[in-house]
């Protein structure tokens, strides 16, 4: 049995992005109420595995995760891109004519916008989590009281749904890191077959800096996917790049990396692994 920390309750998206990429495996979950207390739980127990969100396709990059990630010493194994589908839901007793509040967490809110928009009458509120937010009505019975979550945290706890698949914009994805303590990776991931590679760096404040170390990773032939900067807390207007790469070749992969160590600061790999599908 595998035990991967969430950020988020049974039934959260963590929970069914964690279920999908272990899929047919038995988990248990170790549920966390922040981001801190998932990589506190990792450091704590080596045999841990995170499943951790890090970008969406709406909302952008989850800034202070790649902090979390790169202080954390852990190794990136792996990633899945779960599409994100919310429900309104409420308890069994109340309908859309006694309820007067919506509770989620401040995510789901923004991507439901235009809904919310066309139920001005709710009152909104803002939470830790999406299925927190239905397990908290449902716990504390509290009536008049909506959540936005997914259909499958709204079943969980009894919920009953109002609308299912009220986001705004239907291609709404949400990409997860797996990661774990370097010394576990090799029995959750085959390297052989890694094709993608997580990676952060700094850069000298000189001209041409990014551009040559883009350079030669053209020449190897290794694509660009994501490139993210952060600035360096106490070091002003220098960064940190977080950048993603794909490649079909192990050996020029290496290469490019030897490549363009000369060239940085403080070059880490957070991570090889195998690049994730999109869930339908």
């Amino acid at each position: 049995m595998k035990r991967v920390a969430i950020q988020g309750f049974v039934g959260s998206f963590h929970d069914i992005a964690a279920h999908q990429y272990f899929n047919g495996e038995q988990l248990q979950l170790v549920c966390c109420a922040t981001f801190e207390e998932v990589f506190d739980n990792l450091a704590k127990d080596p045999t841990m595995i995170g499943m951790t969100a890090i970008e969406n396709t709406i909302a952008g990059s989850l800034l202070h995760n790649y902090e979390l990630l790169r202080e954390s010493g852990l190794t990136v194994v792996g990633e899945h891109k779960l599409h994100i589908s919310h429900c309104i839901c409420c308890l069994p007793d109340d309908s859309w004519e006694t309820i007067s509040e919506v509770h989620s967490h401040p995510v789901a809110l923004m991507q439901c916008r235009q809904f919310l928009s066309g139920h001005a009458d709710l009152k909104v509120v803002e939470c830790e989590d999406t299925a927190g937010a239905a397990k908290d009505i449902a716990v504390a019975a509290r009536r008049g009281c909506a959540a936005i979550c997914s259909s499958s945290a709204a079943h969980i706890y009894g919920m009953k749904v109002l609308e299912d698949h009220i986001e705004d914009n239907k291609h709404n994805f949400t990409r997860f890191l797996v990661s774990c303590n370097p010394g576990k990776a090799d029995f959750l991931r085959p390297l052989e077959k890694a094709n993608k590679a997580s990676l952060v760096f700094a850069l000298p404040h000189e001209e041409g800096s990014l551009s040559q170390v883009l350079s030669i990773l053209s020449f190897y032939k290794i694509n660009l996917t994501k490139i993210q900067s952060l600035p360096i807390i106490g070091h002003e207007w220098e960064y940190l790049f977080y950048v993603d790469v794909t490649y079909d070749n192990l050996t020029r992969y290496r290469q490019s990396i030897d490549a363009i160590t000369p060239l940085t600061r403080e070059l880490k790999i957070l991570g090889e692994y195998q690049d994730g599908k999109q869930s339908a």
